[in-house]
């Protein structure tokens, strides 16, 4: 008798996640024919009792918005780059039935920006403050920075960040939202807050030619945000980037299979999105 196994993304809203996608491509092209990813829509104050209800055929969630910080609230151990930030998008089940935490999403921002021509010690510049802010924080210290812009709409955002970018080595210059415009003449820019909310601030914003502008946003794309950058020559990097380079390790740790038939999983991606 076969054994199904079982992946899914968890988040709230989740019915607009390309996640499903990538993965069942990736289980189809490594022959992992008894392997299925669904999507669970799930709030923070949900997501204890739906962990804590999985059965042993369940492999491994993703998590996005807004889990990333519960989620290491409900595994039993973390690895050091989720326990650092403070943020986790990846649970993986233990032989022993435990949760292990970690975040792949750190990992993934470092590659996407390095294949986007980031040298090292650049300057840096994120919008907003939740969990995919303190990845980007990660990456920025990975990458040589050791003083990071974060512009939030909330000033306590702020200081949330302060364990993560102590633990990163990072040094946070706080800027209000209303000043958000005047943050962008660096080397990267990173947006990571919800679709909508950096819509008008990319129109009142001097560009610099050459800055690399990475909107974890991907649906719909381009955001107004991007379209204002690259209309101004900045080097543009979408979260479709991110959602593939997060996937694939994500895909390792669930399936064990290494590496991860990354072609496949990026040609299931860009069909689904309709990118060419």
């Amino acid at each position: 008798m076969t054994v199904v196994r079982r992946a899914a993304v968890c988040g709230k809203p989740i019915g607009h996640s390309l996640s499903p996608v990538i993965h069942s491509a990736g289980f189809a092209a490594a022959g992992l024919l008894n392997w299925t990813y669904t999507a669970i829509e799930c709030a923070e104050a949900e997501l204890p009792d739906l962990v804590g209800g999985l059965g042993p055929e369940w492999a491994g969630l993703s998590l996005t918005m807004p889990l990333k910080e519960i989620g290491l609230q409900v595994a039993s151990s973390a690895s050091p780059a989720a326990s650092a930030i403070g943020a986790a998008n990846t649970l993986v089940r233990r032989p022993d039935g435990s949760w292990h935490a970690d975040n792949t999403d750190i990992v993934g921002m470092i590659r996407v920006l390095r294949d986007a021509g980031v040298q090292s010690s650049p300057r840096f510049t994120v919008l907003g403050g939740g969990g995919t802010a303190r990845a980007a924080l990660a990456a920025a210290a990975a990458l040589g920075t050791s003083v990071v812009t974060v512009v939030t709409r909330r000033p306590a955002a702020v200081t949330e960040l302060a364990s993560a970018a102590a633990a990163l080595d990072v040094q946070l210059e706080g800027v209000p939202w209303s000043d958000a415009p005047e943050t962008f003449d660096t080397d990267v820019v990173v947006s990571t807050v919800p679709k909508g909310v950096a819509d008008l601030v990319g129109t009142h914003a001097s560009w610099r030619p050459g800055t690399v502008v990475f909107d974890a946003i991907y649906d719909p794309w381009p955001t107004p945000l991007a379209a204002a950058a690259a209309a101004q020559g900045c080097t543009i990097v979408s979260g479709l980037d991110l959602l593939l380079a997060q996937a694939l390790g994500q895909f390792e740790q669930f399936t064990g299979v290494q590496p991860a038939p990354e072609a496949a999983m990026r040609s299931a991606l860009l069909s689904a999105a309709s990118v060419g």
